[in-house]
């Protein structure tokens, strides 16, 4: 049974590992805030079991009309460089198989699928293609929007100021 145990934890720790910089930096864990672009901020922190830190372009926000709801928004390259992704980390309690919605600047977006909850959240994750890149880049503000019943969006605006500049400064 011991053996079990351990076999559950590293698993859990290599999930954990697994979401990176977005869960460590959500949760207030150390990391390092390497620079500011407008609403934006690169928070750089070494993740257990890595060989090189990781940064990330972030963003946190709480929603206007009801301050129990916020987010965190995340855009990181792979440690291979060969991707970026954009993950949003929204608080328990949203309805999952509606998934998290995207506008920018009044343009229906698309939907990104939440693909893990932990403690502190779930997560929504896509692979960041050029053409969402170039959206967010020419943006002036994004709405995410959760779901806590099937009826009931819930809009966060997100401010893009700065978030060209601080996707050309992510190592």
């Amino acid at each position: 049974m011991p053996q079990l145990k351990k076999l559950k934890i590293a698993a859990i720790a290599f999930a954990v590992s697994a979401v990176g910089l977005a869960a460590s930096a959500v949760a207030q864990q150390p990391g390092t805030v390497r620079s500011n672009h407008g609403a934006w901020s690169i928070v750089c922190d070494q993740p257990a079991g890595a060989s090189s830190e990781q940064c990330a372009l972030m963003q946190n926000v709480i929603a206007e009309d009801r301050p129990e709801i916020g987010l965190s928004v995340v855009v990181l390259k792979t440690a291979d460089k060969k991707a970026r992704v954009l993950r949003v980390l929204a608080p328990l309690g949203v309805l999952l198989p509606n998934g998290l919605g995207l506008n920018v600047d009044g343009k229906d977006i698309g939907r990104a699928y939440f693909v893990r909850c932990f403690t502190d959240g779930c997560y929504a994750e896509v692979i960041l293609e050029d053409a969402l890149l170039n959206t967010l880049k020419s943006g002036t503000t994004a709405t995410f929007i959760v779901f806590q019943t099937p009826e009931e969006g819930i809009g966060i605006p997100v401010d893009l100021a700065g978030f060209t500049d601080g996707f050309g400064a992510l190592p």
